[in-house]
């Protein structure tokens, strides 16, 4: 065998060598950080499974697969409307925030996007910002007895409890069974 043979020979080894670690790591993919496999689930199945870990409460579960499923392919503003609404509920308001204010981008006039986002400025002392979105709300839908119990509870982090008491009253007038609302107008005296 001559010296370019072996070479020859050599340099073909390591190829071979170098597809065959390829194709173990297609079939035995390693796990991530969390211990979790990747999905190779295409990004509507992820969701349907999203959806489904949510109903059953399992929070983290849900937010992993709409993150895999958005990653994939950007989410229409209802998914990212649940991803802000779950990362809420898990305590991380600001990542939460991201995706509400991406949801919002992809559509303007979505009331209840508004008030997701006036929730966490409120919730972080942001009462301008809050109010903002809680106006975009009223502007989208002035109806919505949600807003104006939203509203109100704002208006009393801000001192303004006789603003707060016809906010109450509003939502009230637009549900009479809207318990909370009565419970918030009462302690206002």
């Amino acid at each position: 065998m001559t010296l370019f043979q072996i070479i020859m020979l050599g340099a073909s080894a390591f190829f071979a060598f170098k597809v065959y670690e390829h194709i173990q790591t297609l079939q035995n993919p390693k796990p991530k950080d969390d211990g979790r496999v990747p999905s190779s689930f295409d990004p509507e199945s992820l969701v349907i499974r999203a959806d489904e870990a949510f109903e059953n409460g399992d929070l983290p579960k849900a937010i992993a697969l709409f993150k895999e499923a958005n990653a994939k392919v950007g989410q229409d503003s209802d998914v990212l409307f649940k991803m802000g609404y779950i990362l809420e509920q898990l305590g991380d308001r600001d990542e939460a925030l991201g995706f509400y204010k991406e949801a919002l981008e992809d559509d303007k006039n979505n009331e209840y996007i508004h008030n997701a986002i006036a929730s966490i400025y409120r919730a972080n002392g942001e009462f301008v910002s809050a109010k903002l979105h809680l106006n975009a709300s009223l502007d989208i839908n002035n109806s919505n007895p949600t807003t104006y119990y939203n509203y109100g509870n704002l208006l009393v982090d801000m001192k303004h409890f006789e603003e707060a008491k016809e906010m109450y009253k509003k939502a009230i007038e637009m549900n009479e069974d809207f318990k909370e609302a009565k419970e918030e107008l009462e302690k206002l005296g």
